[in-house]
């Protein structure tokens, strides 16, 4: 995956980087769709070379991975990311150990990435929010607790991509999924206003300013 990944970023760039006069959202669209699906079959093709294959009754490798790719760049219309995506590896004995220590460790992944985002968005919005110095360590605080607990809070995670290939008498299990940005940022706001109502005298109308996001 880290092949299409470079691949498509410098996709992503040209298109950008093309006059906004010359070429509608539309087409803008179809061009990284169309440089999605051309990465993704080359992709695809080195992951059957190195043995992978994906289960029967599964979508063809290829188009899971060009679906993949659209939630990578998918934007709503403010511009604004719409899902987090990670990938994972893993190798045990049997297929079903592999593929859970491999779902594990992608959502292991997801959580930094969602505790690591919540957190720079709270640090950029607290020196907006007014906030004295005890309130604004209250805060910090709170939000690495959440930062510690984000993976047991996380909701359904979303399969994107799924494959497996023997090593020998031990199968690896290559997995990528995905989680809503929108619903990580609601549940990050539920449980910090939550946390900060117990634990807090802050304001709700600073921890609103503050949660603006």
């Amino acid at each position: 995956m880290r092949n299409i990944l470079s691949a498509f970023a410098i996709a992503l760039a040209i298109v950008i980087a093309t006059p906004v006069m010359s070429q509608s959202v539309k087409e803008i669209k179809k061009d990284i769709h169309k440089k999605a699906m051309k990465e993704a079959r080359k992709e695809a093709k080195k992951l059957k070379k190195d043995g992978f294959k994906v289960a029967p009754g599964q979508l063809p490798m290829e188009k899971q991975i060009e679906n993949t790719w659209v939630k990578r760049y998918e934007t709503d219309d403010k511009g604004a990311k719409k899902w987090f995506v990670a990938d994972a590896r893993s190798v045990g004995e049997t297929h079903s150990a592999a593929k859970l220590q491999a779902y594990e460790v992608a959502k292991v992944n997801l959580a930094g990435q969602v505790g690591t985002e919540v957190a720079g968005l709270v640090e950029t919005n607290i020196a907006n929010a007014q906030l004295n110095a005890e309130e604004a360590a209250s805060i910090t605080e709170t939000v690495a607790t959440f930062k510690s607990i984000v993976g047991t809070k996380m909701g359904r995670t979303t399969t994107l991509f799924e494959a497996d290939r023997a090593i020998g008498k031990n199968k690896e299990v290559f997995v990528t999924i995905g989680y809503s940005y929108a619903d990580a940022l609601n549940m990050a706001k539920d449980i910090i206003r939550k946390e900060l109502k117990e634990k807090t005298t802050i304001q709700a109308e600073k921890v609103d300013d503050m949660l603006d996001f």
